[in-house]
């Protein structure tokens, strides 16, 4: 097959979608599929042109045998929702130019929202090559804009509907992560006179490169954990998490001296967070950390919170939790009862779930964990064996052919 991929972000991008379409075109690569991406120059650590890729808009290359345009990403924060929704415009103008000039034929395109601006880049350029156009949503917008609060306006919150349903309208199919997205996109497109195709493929957890790993690690050190029991976030830290749980809990928790809260991530959040930490002995906030330590830095915890803020299971799903299975350490998932993770972390007998948004029930299952260390050890091995039966990449990259054949690809 020959396929052509837009992407917002592409490695050595450090963006959770980069790294999963990074593996899925380095998988379609290893079966002998070529595959051109178009996607933007990297960006998303610092919201800024990395360094040594600035001073051309556009650049071409090679990421093994696949072929890429990177592109000028107009870079913004993700607080900034205003000008952030005129640079995915503005990128997803330059990424339909892009994919229609590349020479085809192509056999597909295959499309990641956000931002769901691509969708259209994707069927100009499907129309372009006359192929069939898979659009993979990796969280629902506006749905999840308009649960944390970033979209309020009644009369936008409208417009962002049709756009979505306009997006929806010009994909032949649409990949999900959950059984919840599912549910929650099909209901959307019933109403459209030719829906899509909606089809449940889970992101892959890398059970090879994370491993469970002794918990005294050199990032231990490094922060001055000391031989307490770490209970971690480590991940985004955005509007979707609700970070405060964290906070409420290292504040009842401030007078104990066997246990330490650490955050660790990147995100519109992290300012306010240090700042609190500053405050709380207990508290400790680290920067993101290159992927190459993302093992030691889940070997460190010996306890992860898996946040999601109430009534967002059907609009995304924090793939973290699959990470953190794979590392074999215990989990409790503040997440929507019964929704996906909830029912990964009952299922894989790796840790607890609680209801979202209630500090009360998030400090009840650390305080049980803490005070159970072979517990832990129990809960952590189940995740792990979980994960080692979890799909690969290489799983996932083929369930993705199998829909494009079914589309009416070759």
């Amino acid at each position: 097959m020959r396929l052509l991929v837009i992407t917002p972000h592409f490695t050595p991008d450090t963006a959770p979608t980069g790294v999963v379409i990074s593996a899925l075109v380095e998988e379609w690569c290893r079966l002998g599929h070529h595959t051109h991406v178009v996607t933007s120059l990297p960006w998303y650590q610092e919201h800024r042109v990395a360094d040594g890729w600035t001073g051309r808009a556009a650049r071409r290359g090679y990421h093994g045998t696949a072929t890429l345009t990177r592109l000028f990403p107009f870079p913004v924060r993700k607080d900034h929702t205003g000008r952030r929704a005129a640079a995915f415009g503005a990128f997803t103008a330059m990424a339909a130019m892009a994919a229609i000039a590349t020479r085809g034929p192509f056999d597909a395109v295959v499309a990641v929202s956000p931002p769901i601006t691509l969708a259209f880049a994707a069927r100009l350029a499907a129309w372009r090559h006359g192929c069939p156009m898979v659009l993979n949503v990796q969280d629902v917008f506006p749905d999840v804009a308009v649960t944390v609060g970033e979209l309020r306006s009644p009369r936008l919150i409208r417009s962002a509907g049709r756009l979505e349903r306009a997006a929806y309208r010009a994909s032949d199919a649409v990949t999900v992560l959950s059984a919840d997205v599912e549910v929650n996109i099909t209901a959307k497109v019933a109403s459209l006179g030719h829906p899509p195709v909606v089809e449940t493929i889970p992101n892959f957890v890398d059970s090879e490169n994370l491993r469970p790993l002794d918990r005294l690690t050199d990032y231990r050190h490094e922060h001055r954990l000391g031989d307490r029991i770490v209970v971690m976030y480590a991940g985004n830290l955005g509007h979707s998490q609700p970070l405060d749980l964290v906070l409420e809990a290292a504040r009842r928790h401030r007078h104990r001296d066997d246990l330490v809260y650490v955050i660790n991530g990147g995100g519109v959040r992290f300012q306010d967070l240090a700042s609190a930490a500053n405050g709380l002995p207990n508290l400790v906030v680290v920067g993101y950390q290159p992927a190459d330590r993302l093992p030691e830095v889940l070997a460190t915890g010996d306890i992860h919170l898996v946040l999601l803020k109430a009534g967002l299971a059907s609009a995304s799903v924090p793939s973290k939790a699959y990470s953190v299975l794979a590392a074999g350490r215990p989990v409790v998932a503040s997440v929507d009862p019964g929704s996906e993770v909830a029912r990964m972390v009952t299922d894989a007998g790796a840790g607890f779930a609680v209801p979202p948004d209630d500090p009360e029930a998030l400090v009840a299952a650390v305080e049980y964990l803490a005070g159970e260390p072979e517990l832990r050890n129990r809960l952590g091995a189940g995740g792990r064996v979980w994960a080692e039966k979890c799909r690969s990449s290489r799983t996932v990259a083929a369930a993705y052919l199998g829909l494009i054949e079914r589309l009416g690809g070759p």
